[in-house]
């Protein structure tokens, strides 16, 4: 693969339909100081890239964020990585049926009730094609993906002549605590960095390749993420907590038909996104359960079981009231955190030089975002713990790591990653969870 389609499929994976949602949450909680949310989670995601991308020239493929935390901190740590990255991929799928449900409701002046109805089902719907086999290829992804990217550049170039200076005051509104309440859900927008470890067997040079390829990723993903957000509070103003902020940019730019088409735009981009993850995540359930146990049709039986079984509990709350959209996102977000803690404290263990300065930056700073997520953290232990417990014979854990694996300097022992044909397809190309 080249270093440009290396560089697209990592954009994919760092851009996805939280995209749509975040900048107004973020909007909510800090105001025009979301900005400062954003450009602090911007550094930390700068030394994640460092983190993973030394990860991913060390070890390669080797499982993934699951082969990552068992190359530094063991096969137990390894368990627990990849069940919190499944769990993860559930609980984010009806975040992500919700932000498609409002920007249909949306289209078309329905209420918030209407919203969340129209994400259950979506929901359902993405639920029925799992269930169905249908599978989206990697260049229909990468379709999706330029057009979310040609989206976001016309809804902020778009809407630029209605920004408003009066928009940026107050600056703190909520002072500082509605920042640091912002940052946790940002977070969400983070995460795909481990996408790295698909990537490193399908450059030709991947030990000086895969730095480039990460560089231009951040550099795009950082210019979107910091025009979106920025737009978002100077053309929305007191209307930028909104659900749909992309939608309300659109109509700034191009009046009432620009919502019908960020409502489109979502919906093909939610439902494609969230198949794609329960796709990968049956993989890995196949990876973490002993052999045969999730095989076929059963894989994608039992995840979808497991998304319909909390996602459809989870969007009802959010539609009684009991749950906010912040609430909803930070389960997911702390689920992922719980994995970087573990690939960024394995990273210290194992890499020298800047990725491991990096690492021993980042792990602190991943670590008091997890704290506050607050509840969502405590969830995300939990099944961290009982994710690490050794269950019998299982299939993709018992073989010995490859000889780029083995790891640590100065260790012999052998290491127990996931394969890395299961993990690192559960970490797909286009981020949708």
């Amino acid at each position: 693969m080249s270093t440009a389609g290396a560089s697209a499929l990592y954009i994919g994976a760092l851009l996805g339909p939280s995209l749509l949602l975040l900048p107004g949450l973020a909007a909510r909680a800090a105001g025009p100081a979301s900005l400062l949310a954003w450009l602090a989670l911007l550094g930390l995601s700068g030394l994640l890239a460092v983190v993973f991308c030394g990860l991913g020239s060390r070890l390669g493929s080797a499982g993934g964020v699951a082969g990552y935390a068992a190359a530094g901190l063991g096969p137990r740590a390894g368990r627990a990585a990849g069940w919190c990255f499944l769990a993860g991929v559930v609980a984010g799928a009806p975040v992500v049926g919700l932000i498609g449900g409002g920007y249909a409701a949306a289209a078309v002046g329905a209420d918030e009730r209407t919203a969340v109805r129209a994400g259950l089902v979506l929901l359902a719907l993405v639920l029925a094609v799992r269930l169905l086999g249908v599978r989206t290829g990697a260049g229909f992804q990468l379709v999706l993906v330029c057009a979310l990217v040609c989206l976001v550049v016309f809804a902020v170039l778009g809407s630029a002549p209605a920004a408003q200076a009066a928009h940026w005051t107050p600056f703190l509104p909520h002072g500082w605590t509605g920042v640091a309440q912002a940052a946790p859900p940002l977070m969400f927008a983070f995460i795909g960095w481990e996408a790295a470890a698909s990537l490193t067997t399908q450059l030709r040079d991947p030990r000086r390749e895969l730095r480039r390829v990460i560089l231009i990723a951040f550099i795009v993903t950082s210019l979107l993420f910091l025009g979106l957000a920025a737009a978002t509070v100077s053309v929305l103003g007191p209307e930028a907590g909104g659900p749909v902020p992309l939608a309300d940019l659109m109509r700034a730019a191009i009046g009432d038909c620009g919502p019908l088409l960020a409502a489109g735009a979502a919906l093909v981009l939610t439902l494609a996104a969230t198949n794609t993850y329960l796709t990968g995540a049956a993989a890995l359930l196949d990876a973490l359960l002993p052999s045969g146990a999730a095989a076929g049709w059963r894989g994608s039986f039992a995840i979808v079981g497991m998304t319909a079984l909390t996602g459809i509990p989870l969007v009802a709350l959010v539609g009684s009231g009991v749950l906010t959209s912040s609430q909803l996102v930070a389960v997911p977000t702390a689920l992922f955190l719980i994995i970087y803690l573990a690939c960024t404290a394995a990273a210290v263990r194992i890499l020298r030089g800047a990725s491991r300065v990096a690492a021993a930056i980042s792990c602190p700073a991943v670590l008091a975002l997890l704290l506050g997520t607050g509840w969502p953290a405590l969830v995300a232990a939990a099944i961290a713990l009982l994710g690490a417990i050794p269950m019998p014979t299982p299939a993709a854990l018992t073989t010995s790591a490859s000889p780029t694996t083995s790891a640590a300097p100065g260790r012999t022992d052998e290491l127990t990653p996931l394969a890395p044909s299961t993990a690192a397809q559960a970490s797909s190309p286009t981020r949708g969870i």
